[in-house]
């Protein structure tokens, strides 16, 4: 605060800081902490609620037939009384079926059935591969974008990155789509080329392998990976290149000593971004796969909150996969040994 104040002066630091307070609070500690609040708790109805209400139904209609037909007073007071209790006992059940009693604790994390949890494990280890992938894929275009210079560094950071991105990100994943599809532009070639027979069905099922899906989240998050990597090369000296290379170092041994070990907030960060987006992603495999190569564990929260409408549920697979990714984001501070700051930067 003290740094703000003597750069922008008292009432303008004051001011970021309370934009800064309340971005925290409103984006990001007030959802969170409701998303954890919601994981923790369940309504406990019992399952025998509804028979005994029917119960209690067919007891009253008995009770009323009995006290149209009694004819002692004594005996229909006491018919009168009796309803009453069942009416009364009736209205209890009804709002207890209604809202039922919160109960708190961690239930709603042991809940997730075995076919739930395998495809958490499946999303967990395809968003690594994913992210892996576009690492190895995305590290040359890095380095060529950081180290070019002149006219050249600007074409291929407009043309090869920046203009395909100006397209909105449902259009470039249904362009995927079209290409990978089963009639798409891929099989209609292979089919021109006599290599399927498209009429009989034997086109190459791309949108049942999870590789359609790789390779459209690479496309669609390769920016994410791309960017802080070029920012963090482009603070290299050049001058140790030159001088690892006169000192006979190859190519390899270059970015192993070199080139990499001066990246690697640039790696961890893109690794991050892409591993919690892939992760979380939601319309790129629902659209890729099409049902046909099975779900994400994205689409599980998406049908707890708004098919199953059980927001305790989603909750509590939206936390675990919140939980999942800080300890991804821990490991890849921990394995580049970088700290916040570095990141920041």
């Amino acid at each position: 605060m003290g740094s703000l104040a003597r750069a922008y002066g008292k009432p303008l630091a004051t001011l970021i800081a309370l934009i800064t307070v309340i971005w925290i609070l409103a984006l990001i500690l007030v959802p969170l902490g409701a998303m954890v609040q919601q994981s923790l708790w369940w309504r406990d109805a019992k399952g025998s609620v509804s028979l005994t209400i029917d119960r209690l139904y067919n007891d009253i209609a008995v009770l009323e037939l009995d006290q149209g037909n009694a004819t002692d007073p004594a005996k229909k007071a006491a018919i009168e009384a009796q309803l009453a209790a069942k009416q009364a006992e009736v209205t209890e059940l009804e709002a207890q079926e209604k809202n039922p009693p919160k109960t708190y604790g961690f239930a709603n994390f042991t809940r997730m059935s075995s076919l739930h949890f395998y495809i958490f494990v499946r999303t967990i280890i395809y968003a690594l591969m994913v992210t892996l992938l576009a690492l190895v894929v995305c590290y040359p275009v890095a380095y060529v974008v950081a180290l070019a210079s002149g006219p050249r560094k600007a074409v291929i950071l407009m043309v090869c990155l920046i203009v395909p991105y100006a397209i909105n990100e449902l259009l470039r994943v249904y362009a995927w789509l079209m290409i990978l599809d089963y009639r798409g532009v891929i099989n209609g070639i292979l089919g021109w080329l006599g290599i399927v027979d498209l009429d009989n069905r034997g086109w190459i099922p791309f949108l049942e392998n999870p590789s359609a899906v790789f390779l459209a989240m690479i496309y669609t998050y390769v920016l994410f990976m791309v960017f802080p990597m070029v920012n963090t090369l482009e603070t290299l000296d050049r001058n140790q290149i030159e001088a690892a290379r006169d000192l006979g170092a190859s190519t390899v041994r270059i970015h192993r000593r070199v080139i990499i070990p001066h990246a690697k907030p640039g790696i961890a960060v893109g690794c991050i971004m892409t591993f919690m987006l892939s992760a979380g992603s939601y319309s790129v495999p629902s659209i890729m796969t099409r049902g046909q190569g099975g779900d994400w564990f994205s689409q599980l929260v998406y049908r707890q909150f708004y098919e199953s409408n059980n927001w305790n549920m989603g909750s509590a697979y939206a936390v675990s996969l919140l939980v999942v990714c800080t300890i991804f984001i821990l490991i890849m501070m921990r394995l580049f040994g970088v700290g916040l700051r570095d990141i920041a930067k």
